[in-house]
């Protein structure tokens, strides 16, 4: 257990205000209904949860605004403030995207945006971080003292790379260790793409979103250690952060199962390096 924990990554939505049609087939149908944080709340009361950061969902301009409410607010589904922080979604390519931030950022809750994420992983362009336009919103958000956090597939991680090598000043979050291929066993060409991003002092990684990557029904913690001691060794537990991508994981796992493997996953720190995974790089890098 650490003195205080956080929940670097995790949603919400409801499907009476938007759709979320990324939301399809069977294999989703357990979560294509309402996601709120009252329902949240029982769970991060039981697993001692102090924050949370709400993460965007879908590229629609009006998610930010709403979130940045919600997060306001959190304080009256709460009973303190839940939601420390939120990730949004602004479009990088737009010529003005500074001052798409800026405006963003005087919004009632505007002081809780603490990043910026754009669905890359559905790009069909494996080298669109890299394009004139989007490199321009990069550097728009590191000048905005924001980080960007990174939703992308393994054969996309080379670009990652290289736009964290020409944005030196901007911190880059690796949601969900880059979509490994647990389900298959695979760790290559995986790893190594990882531990070339790692290189880079301005690159962290969320311990989130594994169970969803491997096998729902059957995966267990041992098939999920080799992906998790990867990122372990490469970035260290002071460049780690827990999220529990709630309620995607829902998928495969309750809450306090996610949280139960993260912590079997790093039961081989010490008590500092486990704060730091479970609080303390999340508190540094969004500034909570």
């Amino acid at each position: 257990m650490t003195a205080r924990l956080i929940d670097a990554h995790h949603h919400v939505w409801d499907l009476s205000v938007r759709d979320q049609e990324w939301i399809t087939g069977e294999a989703l149908a357990p979560i294509r209904r309402n996601f709120s944080l009252a329902d949240l709340l029982p769970e991060t009361r039981a697993a001692g949860v102090a924050a949370t950061v709400l993460v965007q969902t879908v590229t629609v301009a009006d998610e930010t605004p709403e979130f940045l409410a919600l997060a306001a607010g959190s304080d009256l589904v709460a009973g303190g403030d839940l939601v420390a922080g939120v990730v949004g979604w602004t479009d990088l390519t737009r010529p003005d995207a500074g001052d798409a931030l800026a405006k963003l950022r005087k919004l009632p809750g505007g002081q809780r945006l603490v990043g910026i994420r754009h669905q890359v992983q559905g790009e069909p362009d494996p080298q669109w971080l890299l394009r004139p336009d989007v490199r321009r919103g990069l550097a728009a958000v590191g000048a905005a003292g924001l980080a960007y956090d990174l939703v992308v597939l393994p054969h996309q991680l080379p670009a990652c790379v290289k736009a964290a090598q020409e944005h030196p000043g901007l911190t880059f979050v690796l949601d969900h260790l880059g979509k490994p291929p647990i389900a298959s066993g695979a760790l290559e060409p995986w790893a190594t793409a990882i531990r070339a991003l790692a290189e880079l002092p301005n690159t962290v990684c969320k311990l989130s979103g594994l169970v969803t990557e491997a096998d729902p029904k059957t995966w267990t913690v041992d098939g999920l250690r080799p992906y998790a001691d990867t990122v372990l060794d490469a970035f260290g537990p002071d460049r780690l952060m827990f999220g529990s991508d709630w309620p995607v994981c829902t998928l495969a796992a309750t809450y306090a199962e996610v949280l139960d493997s993260a912590r079997e996953l790093t039961d081989s720190l010490s008590g500092s390096e486990r704060a730091a995974v479970f609080a303390g790089t999340a508190t540094r890098v969004y500034g909570l």
